[in-house]
């Protein structure tokens, strides 16, 4: 800019515009931060993190069935159809898929034991699906007694038992950010505030 045009604009509107522009580069750097330290959900799905739903199902199942030491094989074609499920388990010739068309098809055309995952449900209950015995898991209270394990998810949610669905849902948007393994959790924690919300969930429903 010539020096004569600098000379004609005041001094307060160059201090304006500077200022301007040092807060517009700090506002840029904080939104940075903020987007690695908190990223968005479209962001954290795009790279396939946990906020996909089932991308977070799949790895819930994939580590649930090695915990329980099942062997499995994923996107299994399944013989005498044209379908490939999610998880197939070869020993027991169960098969899991998120596809509730693709359930209710395989129900008729196969004698292959199919479970549907549905949209939000934690690896860990599909232990309760399974048409045969599986270990119980450290920390995870009896798949057989419903009242303790309501009484469990309360607790991992730090509700009451007369709490309603808006107190549950606000503890569990509290507890699932302390718990993610991208804010100083664990997998297994954030596993477990995921299943208690869905076991109070599903009795208040």
């Amino acid at each position: 800019m010539p020096a004569s045009v600098l000379e004609i604009i005041p001094p307060a509107v160059l201090a304006g515009l500077a200022l301007g522009g040092v807060f517009t580069v700090v506002a840029t750097a904080i939104f940075a931060v903020g987007e690695r330290v908190f990223p968005t959900q479209a962001r954290v799905a795009e790279a396939g993190s946990t906020y996909s739903s089932e991308g977070r199902r799949r790895g819930e199942i994939r580590q649930y069935l090695q915990d329980i030491g099942e062997r499995y094989a994923e996107e299994y074609p399944l013989e005498g159809t044209d379908d490939s499920v999610a998880f197939y388990l070869p020993e027991r010739d169960v098969a899991v898929t998120f596809d509730a068309h693709q359930f209710f098809r395989l129900q008729n055309v196969t004698g292959t034991h199919v479970i549907l995952a549905e949209h939000e449900m934690p690896g860990v209950h599909l232990g309760e699906r399974l048409p045969f015995e599986v270990p119980e898991l450290e920390g995870e209270p009896p798949v057989t007694d419903r009242r303790r394990r309501l009484e469990w998810a309360h607790d991992a949610l730090g509700v009451s038992p007369t709490a309603d669905l808006e107190e549950v849902r606000s503890a569990y948007r509290e507890r699932v950010k302390q718990a993610h393994p991208d804010h100083g959790g664990s997998k297994a924690a954030f596993r477990e505030v995921q299943d208690a919300y869905a076991t109070v969930r599903e009795h208040a429903e």
